[in-house]
């Protein structure tokens, strides 16, 4: 098994730390800086005596090194300063895009695409667009994070462990982003059981404000080990087959009432990439929220279109 992760920035080189070693798949890094997927893979090269896996990690400034890769994963772009929304990249970020989508559908066009680009579920759109791949075969990295951060902070009110924490967010990787306290549960226990009904709403607001509270502290950059984590888990769920259920951003073709839109929902991954689309039964303010939060990510792909018509 091969992945290639292109951009070999935080979140790029720690994605292929956490794909080797898990001794999930061979990794390749591809950046457009000379030098430095090199220097990266030979770097985590090193490490696999200390870390005990033999998988080969290799780097390289050309895209022509993607072939024969059964996961790409893209994380190139800039990354968010504070103060800045993940939309408020859109013009660099697609641009980028649009570059790397081009020239991987000419080296790597059956391979299976993971998005982690801000804004995320736009470059999604982007990149299949440049792709032309099927949906089963692109999806955005966003659900999973915004769940696992959901689950951080419900363990953390609760003093428990993280790993029994199931929960849900769907929507657009944004303000919009749609937590799903309903379907939380701790050790099977409903939170809406565990939590008041006011912090609760305030921990679904730090959730969604997660990653830029994380710019806020760090100043020049974003997050990446949380990233990387989700990332891992989405290509281990493929390449082992795992049929997992876990949120991604998907094309969506009626499903839950939208169409032609990018948005987070929970589907089930595994070896054919986005095998099936879970349609959980939401109540009218959920559906709603997931609309609006559709509607957000539909306008910025508009706002993309005419900038890019220009």
């Amino acid at each position: 098994m091969k992945v290639t992760v292109v951009g070999a920035g935080n979140v790029g080189a720690t994605c292929a730390q956490r794909i080797a070693e898990a001794d999930t798949a061979d990794v390749c890094l591809i950046d457009i800086v000379e030098g430095l997927a090199v220097g990266k893979a030979l770097d985590l090269a090193q490490a696999a005596p200390l870390v005990g896996h033999s998988r080969l990690i290799t780097g390289g400034e050309d895209y022509a090194l993607a072939a024969g890769s059964d996961v790409v994963v893209i994380t190139a772009g800039v990354a968010r300063k504070p103060g800045m929304s993940r939309d408020d990249l859109l013009v660099t970020n697609g641009k980028i895009i649009t570059e790397i989508a081009g020239a991987l559908s000419e080296v790597a066009p059956e391979a299976i695409y993971i998005m982690v680009t801000n804004p995320l579920d736009v470059t999604t759109y982007i990149a299949h667009q440049a792709l032309g791949a099927p949906r089963e075969r692109i999806m955005g990295m966003a659900g999973s994070l915004d769940t696992a951060r959901f689950c951080t902070f419900i363990a953390q009110e609760l003093h428990c462990s993280p790993g029994d924490v199931q929960a849900m967010v769907l929507g657009g990787h944004g303000d919009s982003m749609v937590p799903l306290p309903r379907y939380a549960t701790v050790g099977g226990v409903a939170v809406t059981e565990l939590i008041d009904p006011e912090r609760l709403a305030q921990i679904i607001e730090r959730t969604r404000n997660g990653g830029a509270e994380i710019v806020s502290y760090l100043k020049t950059g974003s997050a990446f080990y949380a990233p990387a984590a989700a990332v891992a888990q989405m290509v281990g769920a493929i390449l082992r087959d795992e049929k997992r259920i876990l949120p991604a951003s998907v094309l969506l073709r009626g499903e839950y009432g939208l169409d032609d839109v990018f948005v987070g929902v929970p589907v089930k991954l595994g070896a054919g990439g986005v095998e099936e689309i879970i349609e959980l039964d939401l109540t009218k303010e959920e559906l709603s929220a997931l609309h609006t939060s559709a509607e957000h990510v539909r306008s910025t792909i508009a706002r993309w279109n005419e900038m890019k018509n220009a």
